[in-house]
């Protein structure tokens, strides 16, 4: 399928054909393992017999056939170990008994307690992601038709849950900013005409930003949506300054829309070409910022920076030319019209005058007390300065995905039973939670390392959905109650996880890192320092 690098199979992988020797068999005919081993080799073998009578002078050729590999149990049961004296041949299954399993038995697979097989799909450097899962959806729908009665898919986790609920919300962010942005617009200017023109500048800076993000080779992402939510309340104060400009020209001179809108752009040109810059300036130095935080910031910065220049430019040419047509002269005149609307916006005119007053009021007083206003300054920071103190801090803040999983080791040499019985203890624990709607546990798997090891195991907990979780909600909450039973394990240890929010940074949340020896000291000493660092 396009997109996907890998398909991680939990547990067992590899199918191999099992030979259990029975050692008392091995004992009476005078043959020890290594017999069945070169038994094996030797008739279980790729070969090109050829021909007989090629290049010869007989009348007919013979091909000859042979079978190749073997693969099934009763040809490896016919595999003739020795001839006897009397004529008759030892085969294998005299000697062993013969069984079609999987290449190794150090892992186990249960889903909410039953046998399962499971695999994770993981996919390719800049692939489209929610193309992927859509594919995959589509898949599994024909792949249920072909499993046997009993059997079925369970989606454990699926990044496609998040993105679709990130890009809604983000969608309906961004619906309910551009409502806001026309709603106050509207209510200050007073006037439809004069709100269609900031809001015609906001979907035509959108718009034009995506076509940047194309030629970059930018993707509609988190990031991207993210920086485009920010941008409408930016992008919109260009043409609300134009605007507002033309606005007050025309009701202090009663000019034509047109002479108001080349004199009043002559006057604040200057400012928007320098306000546009020194945003710009703020946000394309982030850009270039290098590691983990240039890979998150770039395309945000960009995308910020694109769209406030491409507003500006929609403030230099397209605002003012909508001016020149929109805007009529009367149109400030709300106090001669009678209605609703004229009373709403008489008494939001006089309660904005008043606040405006009260304002100027509290800046004379404390222009005239300046120890005052420093000294309210300084208060604020040092509350600031403590606030971000004592405000925990984190590289990226984890996100309600609905799935926590956990990693579970016993003590070091412990066998895969051992651990099993643990895993089984946690799971049919977590399985009582409210919250939980299926558990998947891999025994011998250490998720940490990705590594096959008898004493790990890994578990895969997929929660209910919000609103659904009973009396709890919160998954922090729900991970912390999640250490109870496995505080109860005696000789086995569990730590929970969360998902990262940003795939690809780890397999957890939180961080990872490594401790390596430069001067190649013993292990004990290297140990010495790490468990510290553990610790703490």
């Amino acid at each position: 399928m396009p997109g996907v690098a890998q398909a991680q199979i939990f547990g067992a992988k590899d199918y191999s054909m099992r030979i259990w020797l029975k050692p008392d068999r091995l004992a009476a005919n005078n043959l020890a393992p290594q017999d069945v081993l070169n038994a094996i080799r030797d008739q279980n073998i790729e070969s090109a017999p050829g021909r007989l009578g090629e290049n010869s002078t007989e009348t007919f050729e013979f091909v000859l056939k042979y079978k190749g590999k073997l693969s099934l149990n009763e040809d490896y049961e016919n595999i003739v170990i020795k001839a006897n004296s009397d004529g008759s041949m030892l085969r294998l299954k005299d000697v062993a008994r013969i069984e079609f399993g999987a290449l190794n038995y150090g892992a186990n697979n249960l889903l909410d307690g039953k046998p399962a097989a499971g695999f994770a799909i993981i996919q390719t450097a800049g692939s489209n992601a929610n193309e992927i899962l859509d594919n995959i959806e589509h898949l599994l729908v024909d792949f249920k038709a072909s499993l046997p009665t009993g059997v079925k898919t369970v989606v454990m986790y699926n990044a496609k849950d998040f993105l679709d609920a990130s890009i809604h919300q983000v969608r309906e962010t961004l619906i309910i900013a551009f409502l806001l942005v026309f709603l106050v617009v509207y209510i200050f200017l007073q006037d439809f005409r004069s709100t269609l023109i900031p809001a015609i500048a906001v979907p035509v800076a959108i718009l034009g930003t995506f076509f940047f993000l194309q030629l970059f080779g930018f993707s509609i992402n988190l990031l991207t949506l993210f920086a485009l939510v920010l941008a409408i309340g930016i992008v919109v104060d260009d043409a609300i300054v134009v605007v507002e400009a033309v606005h007050a020209k025309m009701e202090q001179t009663r000019w034509p829309a047109r002479k108001a809108t080349l004199k009043s752009m002559d006057e604040i040109s200057g400012a928007v070409i320098s306000i546009t810059l020194v945003m710009m300036a703020v946000f394309i130095p982030v850009g270039f910022m290098e590691g983990p935080a240039g890979v998150f910031y770039r395309q945000f910065a960009f995308t910020l920076a694109i769209a406030i220049m491409i507003s500006a430019i929609n403030a230099l040419t397209l605002s003012p030319a909508l001016c020149a047509l929109f805007l009529k002269p009367e149109h400030g005149e709300h106090g001669r019209k009678t209605g609703f609307g004229s009373r709403f916006f008489n008494a939001f005119n006089a309660g904005f005058r008043t606040m405006t007053n009260r304002y100027v009021k509290s800046l004379n007083f404390l222009i005239k007390r300046k120890a005052i206003a420093i000294s309210l300054l300084v208060i604020v920071a040092i509350a600031s300065f403590i606030l971000v103190r004592k405000t925990p801090t984190g590289f990226i803040p984890t996100e309600d995905q609905g799935f926590v999983l956990y990693a579970l080791n016993t003590p070091p040499g412990s066998s895969l039973d051992r651990t099993h019985k643990s895993t089984s203890k946690i799971d049919e624990k977590l399985r009582q939670f409210p919250s939980v709607k299926h558990t998947w546990t891999v025994d011998g798997f250490n998720f940490i390392s990705n590594a096959a090891a008898s004493p790990y195991a890994a578990g895969f907990v997929r929660l209910k959905d919000k609103g659904e979780r009973g009396e709890v909600d919160n998954i922090d909450q729900i991970t912390g109650m999640m250490y109870g039973p496995a505080s109860e394990l005696k000789d086995a240890g569990a730590f929970f996880f969360n998902f990262p929010t940003v795939q690809g940074f780890g397999n957890v949340s939180g961080f990872e890192f490594m401790l390596q020896d430069k001067q190649g000291r013993p292990l004990d000493q290297l140990g010495n320092n790490a468990w510290p660092l553990s610790a703490h």
